[in-house]
């Protein structure tokens, strides 16, 4: 293995296709670490391939976007081409979906709106990337989707290495006017999209492929089997969404990519009220790609404004309510419990990057266990700690916490309700289920706890 590209120190390689190698690497004049895609040498000698990789790498030098990955640099040493791009941690859809090839219906319509917006970007400016699929979508531990491999792009502005009938593309996700080698628009992308979305929320493909001639024949002249038949899950808006980007006929699809994007914002905004990346990390811890130490910190880094709706109207708050708890219980519903989040996250409430981690030994453990309607960010302090408060857990969680015996104050916050403080004594070899509804709160006078919340300390008090 190479250790230098250029200014770039080698670290190691990430991945190996046919035509390049990606090697993960520090720019040592900036200490930046980044990705380095380079051309096989054996590969380079022709002339179209390197004119191919030079051309993806222009293209996306070209294209500032949040959900598009950034190119640094481009460089030709040790007789090839190398792009210097964003080093992105995480993992891209054609991995997730060979761990679990059906995806909440919430999450797939997060990850194809980012992709939609990268797009949405890209034909404002007149590329076209024809090559959508699982595996040119990355999604980044820190849930944000990042659109990569522009190699078979083409910009409407240049002739060259546009010509029809060359068949550049992959069979499965390609647009019917692609497979005919038609000049292409922002559609045939809105097209592929579909067919992403459609394998995200029902596990399998639209059009099986039995061979790339069979199937790209499947794509221009047979239907696809209903996305509620395969997951009966798939709402019937996200049903016609999808229906729409793949019509055969390009008139029939979106007319702007932005329109596809405005459906599917409608869509997720009842479906989803939290941070749209939170949700994705969440996701991702779910199966094991972010660790909970990774997921904490970065959800801890959520700062959304927090204030609760004051004089909101009941009807308004209940619905909330109910869009909360029907959230958090499809989140916990697959049978794998997980730390969730509203992403109303207040910049007064002090976070840390871990739990609470506790050093005592099982047998001088009490154990607190935590039953909140709707759901609740709960917070905890004790004299130990000299009142300082810690974010504990978000709810639903099955998770057990183990406590020192002794006095703790414990703060219960959801940005739809009153906040509530309540006390209790943690005993050892004892474990306690604490059961709250926010939506009634506190009775005047009532303490759920053991004590009176009164001398609870105050917001960041030492």
């Amino acid at each position: 293995m190479v250790d230098r590209i250029g200014n770039c120190r080698i670290l190691g390689e990430i991945g190996s296709g046919g035509m390049a190698v990606v090697y993960r690497a520090v720019q040592e004049p900036l200490g930046r670490e980044v990705a380095i895609k380079s051309l096989k040498p054996s590969i380079a000698v022709d002339s179209g391939f390197a004119k191919r990789f030079e051309r993806e790498a222009h293209f996306m030098a070209s294209l500032q976007h949040e959900n598009i990955l950034h190119v640094y640099d481009f460089i030709k040493d040790r007789g090839t081409m190398h792009i210097i791009m964003e080093f992105v941690q995480g993992i891209d859809l054609y991995d997730l979906l060979e761990i679990t090839p059906r995806l909440p219906v919430d999450v797939a319509s997060i990850i194809a709106l980012q992709v939609a917006r990268a797009l949405d970007y890209a034909h404002f400016r007149g590329v076209i990337h024809r090559d959508i699929k699982p595996a040119n979508i990355m999604i980044s531990k820190q849930g944000e989707v990042k659109l990569m491999d522009f190699g078979i792009a083409r910009d409407d502005k240049l002739s060259d290495l546009t010509e029809t009938g060359t068949g550049l593309g992959t069979p499965s996700y390609m647009s019917p006017e692609q497979i005919l080698g038609d000049k292409l628009d922002f559609r045939s992308d809105v097209f592929s999209l579909g067919i992403v979305l459609y394998q995200m929320a029902t596990g399998q493909k639209p059009f099986v492929e039995d061979d790339a001639r069979t199937v790209m024949q499947k794509i221009r002249l047979d239907r696809y089997v209903s996305p509620r038949k395969l997951n009966p899950d798939v709402p019937r808006a996200l049903e016609r969404i999808m229906a729409r980007c793949m019509e055969k006929m390009p008139a029939n699809r979106y007319p702007t990519t932005q329109a596809l994007i405005d459906d599917l914002m409608d869509f997720l905004s009842a479906r989803v009220p939290i941070n749209h990346n939170a949700r994705v990390v969440m996701y991702l811890r779910e199966l094991g790609v972010v660790t909970e130490e990774e997921a904490d910190e970065i959800l801890a880094a959520s700062t959304p404004n927090r204030s609760r709706r004051a004089g909101g109207d009941t009807g308004t708050v209940r619905l909330m309510w109910l869009v909360n708890a029907l959230l958090f219980a499809a989140i916990v519903g697959t049978g794998g419990a997980i730390q969730a989040t509203t992403g109303d996250l207040s910049e007064a409430t002090p976070r840390f990057t871990t739990r609470p981690r506790s050093s005592i030994l099982p047998e001088q453990a009490g154990h607190l266990s935590f039953v909140i309607e709707p759901w609740a960010e709960v917070h905890i302090a004790s004299e130990r700690t000299g009142g300082q408060w810690q974010h504990l857990l978000t709810t639903p969680s099955a998770r057990r916490v183990a406590l020192e015996p002794g006095r703790y104050w414990l703060k219960f916050r959801n940005p739809f309700f009153d906040e509530i403080v309540q006390t209790v004594q943690v005993s050892a070899n004892e474990s306690r289920v604490i059961e709250l509804d926010m939506e009634q709160g506190l009775e005047d006078g009532e303490a759920p706890g053991d004590l009176e919340a009164d001398d609870a300390p105050e917001e960041g008090s030492p």
